[in-house]
């Protein structure tokens, strides 16, 4: 298992997001996630200015073995979009924690949005009590 960086917060359905200093979060995929689908072959983000509800579908990444819904685990309003990812869709095989990143979130609801969320010892305990 590749090493996880502790300066995310990551979600059950393997998402990661980095809280910025602006009050946004850059979510993208865990290395679990792109490894597990394999070569990535298209990513299709939500436009900047769509808002998903908390548990929505705010991305599709699809590779050589399937797709995959990519989860908003807070309400939001997609504020950028990696459009890099459309011309180099392998780079969120080849870097997930950094140029791999899928889009930037702003949280529209009330509290705090990282409440629900693993920090990185947490979501590395859940993925060694998955794989044994």
């Amino acid at each position: 298992m590749s090493t996880l960086p502790s300066d995310r917060l990551y979600t059950e359905t393997h998402e990661w997001l980095r809280a910025e200093s602006d009050g946004t979060y850059v979510l993208g995929i865990t290395d679990h996630a792109q490894s597990a689908l394999g070569d990535v072959v298209f990513v299709e983000a939500r436009a900047a200015g769509t808002k998903a509800e908390a548990g929505g579908s705010v991305a599709v990444v699809e590779s050589v073995k399937a797709a995959s819904d990519v989860y908003t685990p807070f309400a939001a309003e997609v504020v950028a979009v990696n459009a890099a990812l459309a011309q180099r869709p392998e780079t969120l095989n080849q870097d997930p924690y950094g140029e791999g990143w899928i889009l930037r979130l702003r949280p529209t609801a009330g509290g705090d949005p990282a409440a629900r969320l693993l920090d990185a010892a947490a979501y590395g305990k859940r993925l060694e009590d998955a794989h044994g």
